[in-house]
């Protein structure tokens, strides 16, 4: 193995030659790697939710809508300016690629009725559709506006919302709110959190390593080693047409922990052998001697670990268990490519890493460490199984965090826009109700659709409005009749009424009533219904569970009453929306976690049993990696956080955190075993050697991860907290609980 090494070094050059010239087409494949913006592949393909959603979208050309807001106290001024400054907004958003239509008072059909004080017509009119298109004073301007599906534009969302934000800013008091806007504003967040973790952190950890070794030479080797990884990582995801979505930031996090972590050990290790005499390319050898198994099983167990999230139905997340393997297998070849190099590149000048401040210190406090565990075992052992006892319970306390609001600081534009709406105008949380409907609406089919909605506001009490084409013809008739027009019958002024719909809004009137292009003949029947975005998981989950299931009674009487060829009343109802796939989504992340956790744990033992020809030391070095996952866990139940995104994939990607540490450290182990020293002092000398480079290397990435606490997007701010503690658990698992299980469970009295 040694003369390996020497070969290794004596290719230093073409090896960095080769490596640079990599990274060079990398950084340019790199650059095709696109970003996946779509909420809905953030479920399974057969989810019943998403189902229910394309079938929707397919009906009605799509349900993503974004409410413009304004404020104009002279809306329904009787000259009709309000009106006009209405009109022209609208004609200049619909100019807009992306826009289908957009829902307004400002139209013949209704524009003189709501501007004339004596009209009752026009009262009805503003009551029906307040908190649509305007609040109940009149005094706050709403312009519902339905967006082209995705696959009918080539615009892209970002840009669009982009464009109708600069048109209501140069209005008093605008914005635009809407779950586009949020999923919108969450990707680009993510993204902007990538990039930042990419270099920020980077450059943090460089900080870090310069303050405690004080060495430009390992701190520029840990930027190279982790952004190389970084960028190699992307060109093989770009070749295989994958991309990132909204869990992916995380990627950058995996790559850093392992990159880092393995730069560490090699510092330590590296002045380890120079303090002992040698000369730098001998001690590299022999570092590299000590360190390729250790670090080739870490990296083999990470992407064994994460290869578990291959069993999750959700894309992403799938797409998630591969990148981060991807990442972990490249951080070995990024080292052997670049490492001798840059540690030899005008050797010895500046070679030598200097002696980490208070490392006498810190080495005394491992030792004293170990005499406490070797001392009092039962009591470490019971303060620690009472800790995890109360963890487990606060597991148990758990809530899902389904506001999406929640997700953005309270600063940011997208929640100023949701408190204003929902304090002053109604609530923002769009969904829909789609029924099967004749092939030519009736005045019965009207009125039972009336009393369906009459039924949804008195039973779901969490609804704000519920409007449909049956409010608008229900209340053109009764128009008519005040008119004096009662005589003719209804049917002939509901075809007058529609006639004037389809002239004046034909886009409005199909996402409505529709014919479904892939059943011909299967008409369906649109109820549009708002709700506070702003609410807790409960909540949103009950009211959405009480609309399922009057729609669904509605259904089955239909079907009771249905004659065999009535064709239309066989096909169930759909409730959809963005609202309802958002309440739903962490629920969709976290569905598999734990079952892919389990498998994660399976599959990373398997490989330590592997990597330790012991199937005793691998259970024993999965225990302080799990305890500190499902204890960070626990406290964020008992201390009544709620799971978003950022903590929903937490216990996957957790395994990677301290898995590589109890490596090296049973690696250590083993070999200060075999080079004869006794166990109690092999554990000492593990306790010294490996515990500096895991407490160097923990806390260099929790100071790199700390610049996500900056974040606009809250999910990234519980990931970096997250990490950091779970960084710190595996600490203390390596360096009390791993010990104590080594004392405990293979040394037994001999470490007396």
């Amino acid at each position: 193995m040694k003369s390996l090494f020497e070969k290794w070094i004596a290719l230093r050059w073409p090896l960095l030659l080769v490596g640079i010239l990599l990274t060079v087409g990398a950084v340019f494949l790199g650059h095709d790697l696109s970003f996946d913006r779509s909420i809905e592949n953030m479920f399974a393909a057969d989810d019943p939710l998403i189902e229910s959603h394309k079938r929707f979208n397919r009906i009605f050309g799509g349900n993503e809508v974004i409410m413009g807001v304004y404020q104009d106290p002279e809306l329904f001024n009787a000259d009709g300016s309000g009106l006009d400054r209405v009109h022209q907004v609208r004609l200049q958003i619909e100019k807009l690629d992306g826009i289908r239509e957009v829902l307004s008072l400002d139209r013949e059909l209704t524009r003189d009725f709501v501007i004339d004080p004596d009209s009752d017509a026009g009262d009805q009119l503003k009551k029906l559709f307040a908190g649509y298109t305007h609040n109940d004073n009149g005094t706050i301007v709403a312009l519902p506006i339905q967006l082209t599906p995705k696959d009918e534009t080539e615009v892209d969302r970002a840009e669009l919302i982009r464009k109708l934000r600069a048109i209501f800013a140069e209005l008093p008091g605008g914005m635009v709110t809407g779950e586009p806007v949020m999923v919108v504003d969450g990707f680009q967040y993510v993204e902007e959190d990538g990039a930042r973790l990419g270099w920020a952190t980077s450059i943090l950890l460089a900080c870090v390593i310069l303050l405690v070794f004080r060495s430009l030479r390992w701190m520029v080797i840990a930027i190279v080693v982790v952004q190389v990884t970084l960028q190699w990582t992307h060109a093989a995801l770009a070749l295989s047409g994958m991309q990132l979505s909204m869990v992916s930031s995380m990627l950058t996090a995996i790559v850093t922990v392992i990159g880092v972590a393995t730069v560490v050990h090699y510092i330590l290790r590296f002045r380890e052998c120079r303090d002992a005499g040698q000369e730098p390319k001998e001690a590299l050898a022999s570092a590299s001697q000590y360190l390729l198994a250790p670090v080739f099983w870490a990296c083999a167990t990470d992407a064994v670990g994460f290869s578990a999230l291959l069993i999750t139905n959700v894309g992403p997340v799938h797409d998630f268990g591969i990148m981060m393997a991807v990442g972990a297998i490249l951080v070995l070849p990024a080292v052997l490519v670049f490492l001798p190099g840059l540690v030899l590149v005008g050797s010895p000048l500046g070679v030598d890493p200097a002696k980490p401040w208070g490392d006498e210190k810190l080495g005394n406090g491992l030792s004293r460490t170990v005499d406490s565990i070797v001392k009092r075992p039962v009591m470490i052992s019971a303060i620690i199984l009472a800790a995890f006892a109360i963890s487990m319970w606060g597991g148990t306390r758990l809530k899902v965090e389904s506001d999406f609001t929640k997700n953005f600081r309270d600063t940011t534009p997208i929640v100023q826009a949701y408190a204003f709406v929902e304090d002053r105008l109604g609530g923002a949380g769009v969904w829909d109700v789609a029924v099967p409907a004749p092939n030519h609406l009736t005045w019965e089919y009207i009125q039972e659709i009336r009393a369906l909605e009459n039924k949804l506001r008195e039973e779901v009490p969490e609804l704000e409005k519920v409007l449909s084409l049956a409010d608008v013809i229900s209340a053109m008739i009764e128009s008519s009749d005040k008119k004096g027009l009662s005589f003719m019958p209804k049917f002939a002024l509901m075809n007058i009424g529609m006639k004037s719909l389809r002239s004046q809004m034909p886009e409005t009137l199909d996402s409505l009533y529709s014919e479904d292009e892939q059943n011909p003949d299967q008409y369906w029947f649109r109820i549009m219904l708002l709700s506070k975005e702003r609410q807790d998981a409960e909540t949103k989950k009950k009211a959405i569970d009480a609309v399922h299931r009057i729609v669904e009674e509605y259904h089955q009487k239909k079907l009771a009453a249905a004659e065999p060829d009535a064709k239309y009343e066989n096909h169930p109802p759909i409730v959809s929306g963005f609202f309802v796939l958002l309440t739903h989504l962490i629920d969709s992340l976290i569905r598999d976690q734990w079952r892919s956790f389990g498998l994660a744990i399976v599959g990373i033992g398997l490989t330590m049993s592997l990597a330790f020809r012991s199937l005793k030391l691998a259970l024993l070095a999965l225990i302080p990696n799990i305890l500190p996952i499902l204890m960070v866990t626990g406290a964020f139940g008992l201390l009544g956080y709620h799971i978003n995104m950022g903590a929903a994939m937490i216990a996957a990607v957790s395994m990677g955190l301290g898995v590589d540490a109890s490596i090296h450290y049973i690696y250590g182990f083993q070999r200060s075993l075999a080079a004869g020293n006794a166990p109690s002092a092999a554990l000492v000398e593990v306790q010294q050697s490996v515990g500096k480079a895991v407490i160097f290397a923990t806390f260099a990435l929790i100071a790199g991860f700390s610049i996500l606490c900056v974040s606009d997007f809250v999910p990234t701010i519980y990931f970096g907290v997250l990490v950091g503690l779970t960084m710190l658990g595996a600490l203390a698992g390596n360096l009390i609980i791993l010990p104590l299980l080594i004392k405990l469970f293979v040394l037994g009295k001999d470490s007396a």
